[in-house]
């Protein structure tokens, strides 16, 4: 008999690429991301600016994994799956979803916008128990407008490629420092605990939440970060944690 679920933990973390710091200062801080990851202990975890391969990270980092990041960070026996968004001199970055229930497919949009920034989503279809939930990993970008433009995309992914009756999560990095974001996604039905403010930015002393996740067909539960100074040390984001209660399948 598969087991049951009822609680779906989620999280969200824009990993900064696995270093911090500038210049001589720079830190690599990828071997306490994945401590951290682990921690969370969350069914589904969303990652952005994940690195595959940096040529000039390993180059001056003798403790840079020989691994991509994504197959680093995930702890043991979770499934890990990347996409690439932007290709950089010394290589390249993307999203990243690590899962602790079985991936059954993952695609990817390029949601890029204008030339100076490469954007995109990924998207898996994870079974969670006897659940078939579709995930979706945005990293949205800078400008204003370009976010606009980007949720009128992601809208139009949803409605072309989802069924309109199946889970569905959407989470990342959403880079809004407002609330137009929120009402963008509300009005698609995807719904969180937003009743509590949650600042994931500036990870040392955070005044903004731009990072979100977003669900359709669960109720949301609870919405917070983890506490203590560390967590400021690892990234210029702190993780968010979402759960949500699933209906019985």
């Amino acid at each position: 008999m598969s087991p049951t679920v009822e609680t779906l933990r989620v999280v969200t973390y824009n990993i900064h690429k696995g270093v911090q710091g500038i210049g001589p200062a720079r830190r690599l801080e990828i071997h306490n991301l994945g401590h951290a990851v682990e921690q969370l202990d969350a069914d589904i975890v969303c990652l952005q600016e994940v690195r595959q391969v940096h040529h000039r990270g390993a180059f001056l980092f003798t403790q840079w994994p020989e691994l991509p990041q994504a197959d680093f960070l995930a702890p043991e026996g979770y499934e890990a799956v990347y996409r690439t968004n932007a290709v950089t001199r010394h290589g390249e970055h993307g999203n990243a979803l690590l899962s602790r229930w079985p991936v059954l497919e993952c695609r990817h949009e390029d949601m890029s916008d204008h030339r100076f920034e490469q954007r995109g989503l990924l998207h898996a279809r994870v079974q969670v128990a006897q659940h078939d939930i579709h995930v979706i990993v945005v990293h949205l970008g800078l400008v204003p407008a370009s976010r606009v433009r980007q949720v009128a995309q992601l809208r139009a992914y949803i409605e072309r490629e989802i069924d309109p009756a199946a889970l569905l999560v959407v989470a990342g990095d959403f880079n809004d420092w407002g609330t137009r974001v929120q009402r963008a996604m509300h009005a698609m039905g995807l719904r969180s605990a937003d009743t509590v403010r949650c600042p994931t930015y500036p990870s040392r002393l955070p005044v903004a939440q731009l990072d979100q996740v977003f669900a359709r067909g669960m109720q949301p539960l609870s919405l917070h970060v983890p506490r203590g100074r560390i967590w400021g040390q690892m990234s210029d984001h702190l993780p968010l944690i979402a759960e949500f209660r699933l209906a019985d399948g």
